[in-house]
């Protein structure tokens, strides 16, 4: 397990303890001791071959070196350091406990070691000494105290979370990441009232923020306090007139209320304000076209709103209008979408067949064609592809062609009957070209034989 974050970073460490260790060791006065040798530099030979060994993760090896340095000196609380970290590394967690315990109790200070021992508990799952020790860490940085907040949320100590959450927002302002893990709690706990009420608090500590008054709107509408969150939006376009992400909602409310052309004119806004996400605009624009086909006498705001937007549309918008301008008989401005889709997704099946479908009906058969062509390079047994190929091979007079792609999309069809006799009568419209009446015929009776169910 690895905790939320780990603020160690290795090589300062070494840079920073490494040059403090060697001038420590080295006495350039002193007289070497001839009985024990030269202890300062067995001592440093010892310490960078643990180093060394770490490096090359010999966790093991790094183990005995550093134990040969306390055989020396064990007054140095690095080394106890280094000990607990090669014993992490080995998930040998009680000695990397004992030797960081010990680096601690001699510089308690250090934000190094106390992170090391947090890493120690944290692997273990060992929460409540993960609480003491960042505990001990938050007066370093504030990331700790998200960590803290995070351990809480583990414990379930949700009102401690909380606590901690709105401490640092306090400090630091609101963030994005501590909203989700608020959110995280609320929904954890189930608490709408007070996912509500810190929202609350939060408009009236800052009126102009116009995201918690977006997330207040949301968090009314999902527990069916409807009118509040009417009453939200209002407010937040008395605050922000010139909010565009306000009218995310009030679309909504203005159709519920029968404000047609507010919710006509909120929905053309949103659809024309680039800084929202395409992935909002579609679901707004799916609204847009259940409206219209029930009221379609907006058509011409429906095109307007499609037709000056600024941004890309995704394909899940240009596969709705598609469907809408197909629905309403204008095949060219569905051929448009289905095909801006298509440059976006050039493999989407569905898609693939739906244009192929409107140039065969528009009779553009040269374009169905080369469409089905390469549709067929990816979807080589889908029996509709080879039907589409055969009519548009058909219709520009290439019958042997078209038989030849009509009796390879039979061999893979199953249990279709309406599709097989489609089949059947393309092929008899084919051999009929090549003047085999024979075989036009049996192909033409094939397909009278089959009975579909109506």
């Amino acid at each position: 397990m690895t905790k939320p974050k780990l603020n160690i970073k290795s090589l300062f460490i070494v840079l920073l303890l490494v040059p403090m260790f060697a001038l420590g060791q080295v006495d350039f006065n002193k007289t070497p001791d001839d009985d024990l040798g030269n202890v300062t530099d067995k001592y440093q030979e010892n310490f960078f071959e643990a180093l060394k060994q770490k490096g090359i993760e010999n966790y093991e090896r790094a183990i005995t070196a550093l134990q040969k340095c306390l055989d020396i000196d064990n007054t140095k609380p690095v080394i106890y350091f280094e000990l607990g970290k090669n014993y992490n590394q080995l998930k040998n967690f009680g000695a990397a406990e004992d030797a960081l315990k010990k680096a601690i109790s001699m510089q308690p200070d250090n934000e190094w070691f106390l992170d090391e021992l947090y890493d120690v508990y944290y692997r273990q799952d060992d929460i409540d000494n993960a609480i003491k020790t960042v505990k001990q860490l938050v007066k370093f940085h504030p990331d700790y105290k998200q960590d803290l907040a995070t351990l809480y949320i583990k414990k379930e100590k949700f009102n401690a979370a909380l606590s901690v959450l709105d401490e640092l927002d306090t400090e630091l302002g609101p963030d994005e990441v501590r909203d989700q893990m608020r959110n995280n709690i609320y929904n954890l706990t189930g608490d709408a009232g007070d996912r509500i009420n810190n929202l609350k608090e939060r408009i009236a500590a800052d009126p102009n923020n116009e995201n918690n008054y977006l997330q207040l709107i949301y968090r009314y509408s999902q527990t069916g306090k409807v009118k509040k969150a009417y009453e939200a939006a209002k407010e937040l376009l008395k605050v922000k007139p010139d909010s565009k992400l306000v009218h995310l909602a009030l679309y909504k409310f203005y159709l519920e209320e029968g404000r047609t052309e507010d919710a006509v004119s909120s929905m053309k806004l949103v659809l024309n304000t680039p800084e929202i996400d395409e992935k909002v605009k579609s679901k707004v624009l799916k609204d847009f076209v259940g409206f219209v086909e029930k009221n379609p006498q907006y058509q011409k705001d429906l095109i307007e709103a499609t037709d000056s937007t600024n941004t890309q549309k995704d394909i899940e918008s240009l596969s709705n209008l598609g469907t809408y301008y197909l629905k309403t008989g204008d095949k060219e401005k569905a051929l448009q979408n289905y095909k801006e889709a298509l440059k976006q997704a050039p493999d989407d099946f569905k898609l693939l067949r739906d244009v192929i479908l409107i140039h065969i009906d528009l009779q553009q058969y040269e374009d169905a064609l080369k469409q089905s062509e390469s549709a067929l390079e990816l979807y080589p047994a889908q029996p509709i592809l080879y039907l589409l190929n055969g009519v548009s091979n058909i219709n520009l007079n290439k019958p042997q062609s078209a038989i030849d792609s009509l009796e390879m999309g039979l061999d893979f069809l199953v249990e279709n009957p309406k599709m097989e006799r489609d089949f059947y009568i393309q092929l008899s419209e084919a051999y009929k070209l090549t003047n085999n009446n024979a075989q036009s015929k049996a192909f033409a009776k094939k397909a009278q034989a089959i009975k579909l169910q109506k």
